[in-house]
């Protein structure tokens, strides 16, 4: 919306966003929380209610007719509000964020394709998937090259007021949602407790997403090392944000749960451990569907594998720990893989959102 903005300072915008869009202007249509429901057992008491929103959104995109439709991530929402905007209209539909058909349920390209035109990636190695598919396609850099990192003087004052001073600083990213937390809490804790005993001078801190910040203090609360709990529910925003990169910034090593999160680590030059599991039957389903051997986003924009991954039966407490004692001890291998990782996203070239604008305007 930035970027539109600055290349076309008359633009509006109408639809569904959050505070960041609403400071672009944006009124939203209905509160955008309403959205955030993941899990069959959470959608099901609110599938009557998902469905009128789903109505409801695209039936204001037919009555309001603009130049272009952009759906944003959010697929179960944005590509059955897509659907139904196609079925009625000709209008030209873009949608940022291309599906992970790399990675697996390669169908869902050619399934997308159907509603959408023109995909924005996030990724460099995705157009061909989309183009294959039938949909124009653009790598436009992906929006964690844009955010701001931690200055050595804000890292050395994390250092400094927490108490941490020369020690070595694990930092521990157990998941943004609760089912994630409370599965891999007990496995993280228990390879905090080999670690810590083996290096005892080792300190902990975990930064907590807003919504499961009350769920990892009280699963953190008896890990040895005394963990700090960075609560971004007990102090403002502009306060929470540069105090999490500048512990992401300080940090020797992460252990991590699997996902983006890998892509902020390598932006701040974290060295890190990544490990996740889930229930048996997905893990049984989704093994049997993955086309990867590196769930890894550093691992796989690389194209390497130096980040040590410890995922489904492999996600045990021993495991771990030995990975994270090996970056803690070699770190180095991974410096490049990420310099290489931030570079091949887009860092030191135009803001992505900047980029993606002048594909959609260059496309229409």
């Amino acid at each position: 919306m930035a970027g539109l903005k600055a290349l076309h300072p008359d633009v509006s915008f109408e639809g569904i966003g959050g505070p960041e869009m609403a400071a672009q202007g944006l009124t939203s249509r209905f509160d955008m929380s309403e959205l955030s429901v993941m899990g069959l057992a959470e959608i099901l008491p609110k599938y009557r209610a998902l469905k009128a929103r789903i109505a409801q959104t695209a039936q204001a995109v037919l009555e309001m007719q603009p130049d272009v439709l952009i759906t944003i991530d959010s697929p179960d929402f944005s590509l059955r509000v897509a659907k139904i905007v196609r079925a009625a209209s000709s209008l030209r539909i873009v949608h940022y964020v291309a599906p992970t058909v790399w990675a697996w349920r390669t169908g869902r390209a050619a399934k997308m394709a159907r509603w959408v035109d023109h995909v924005l990636a996030l990724f460099p190695f995705e157009p061909p998937y989309m183009e294959a598919a039938g949909m124009e396609c653009d790598f436009v850099g992906h929006p964690v090259v844009a955010e701001p990192q931690a200055s050595a003087e804000g890292v050395a004052a994390f250092r400094a007021q927490s108490g941490i001073g020369d020690a070595p600083l694990l930092l521990v990213l157990p998941g943004s949602r609760r089912s994630e937390v409370s599965r891999l809490a007990p496995v993280f804790g228990a390879a905090v407790a080999r670690l810590v005993k083996k290096k005892p001078d080792l300190r902990i801190v975990v930064p907590a997403a807003a919504p499961v910040a009350e769920l990892v203090a009280e699963v953190t609360a008896d890990w040895p090392g005394t963990p700090l709990v960075l609560d971004p529910g007990k102090m403002p925003g502009e306060t929470f944000a540069p105090l999490k990169r500048a512990a992401f910034g300080a940090a020797d090593v992460a252990l991590a749960a699997s996902g983006t999160v890998s892509l902020e680590l390598a932006a701040a030059g974290t060295p890190m451990v990544i490990a996740y599991d889930m229930n048996w039957l997905s893990r049984q389903i989704i093994g049997r569907m993955v086309k990867v051997d590196t769930v890894t986003l550093v691992n796989l924009v690389s194209e390497t594998r130096v980040v040590p991954e410890f995922i489904g039966n492999r996600c045990q407490p021993g495991l771990i720990a030995n990975g994270v004692l090996g970056v803690l001890e070699a770190p180095d291998a991974q410096w490049d893989a990420m310099a290489v990782t931030m570079d091949r996203l887009g860092l030191g070239g135009e803001a992505p959102g900047l980029r993606a604008a002048r594909a959609v305007l260059r496309r229409m």
